[in-house]
């Protein structure tokens, strides 16, 4: 199983990146106060832990057939930011838990569909989509709209004490994740026919074993929340040291 895991790392160039995960340990013990060299230390070392994290993600969903392959892929395609948000929460820095939010609705909705649209297009000339995912996803990226626009526009006018605030967005936070698990009954079980996925695996693309597979979710997933931590701590005096907001460096990470 680690012989597996090791062949996979010497053949993928950005997972080579794994080094600097010890050197973000070591870095924080033996200088706690380079925040800005921590912070892009920090930066280096997510970024193959996402991908393995994503990798390992796809091995339980190739494993585990479409429905809960998909509940796997959506619920954990975002597993790194959402333990960012929950380090900065817990630290609270909110601004940068908003920010990192905005940053990762915007990559998705416009950079990696675009990229999709490109890339498709390149190779194939037309291409062919379900109606009826598009109709659902779009429902749900309209709820979600309006539940991120009503509490901004009430506190852009001022009309709404704290307290009420808070209230309101705990409210709709429980009826975006009720709406989120229906949509995922929905998709994934009472109409799965309509969602139904074509195999598009490549023959080099060979899924790990599932107990593999499994203790490398677990294992990335400690890791990830241990080196948030330090991006979190970091991240303030970075952005003074790049002459840039927390918020822009948040976002664009």
């Amino acid at each position: 199983m680690l012989t597996l895991l090791l062949k996979e790392i010497r053949h993928n160039p950005l997972l080579w990146l794994l080094v600097f995960v010890p050197v973000v340990f070591a870095g924080e013990k033996l200088a706690p106060d380079a925040h800005t060299l921590l912070f892009v230390l920090s930066v280096l070392a997510i970024v193959p832990l996402a991908a393995l994290l994503s990798h390992a993600t796809e091995s339980v969903a190739a494993k585990t057939g479409d429905a809960v392959g998909g509940l796997l892929n959506a619920t954990l395609g975002n597993l790194t930011e959402l333990v960012i948000a929950l380090t900065a929460l817990r630290a609270g820095q909110y601004i940068l838990v908003k920010a990192s939010i905005a940053g990762a609705i915007v990559t998705n909705t416009l950079f990696m569909l675009g990229a999709s649209f490109l890339l498709g297009g390149l190779k194939h000339r037309v291409q062919e989509y379900s109606r009826v995912g598009a109709r659902f996803q779009a429902a749900l990226l309209f709820l979600a709209t309006i539940a991120l626009l009503v509490p901004s526009a009430l506190a852009e006018k001022d009309r709404a004490p704290g307290e009420v605030m808070q209230t309101l967005s705990l409210g709709l936070a429980v009826l975006l994740i009720a709406a989120y698990g229906l949509g995922m009954l929905f998709s994934l079980k009472t109409h799965r026919e309509f969602f139904g996925s074509a195999e598009h695996a490549e023959a080099g693309e060979a899924p790990w074993p599932m107990r593999l597979a499994l203790v490398t979710l677990a294992g990335v997933t400690v890791l990830v929340a241990l080196v948030s931590e330090v991006f979190v701590e970091s991240v303030q005096e970075a952005a003074v040291a790049f002459g840039m907001t927390p918020a822009f460096v948040a976002s664009s990470s």
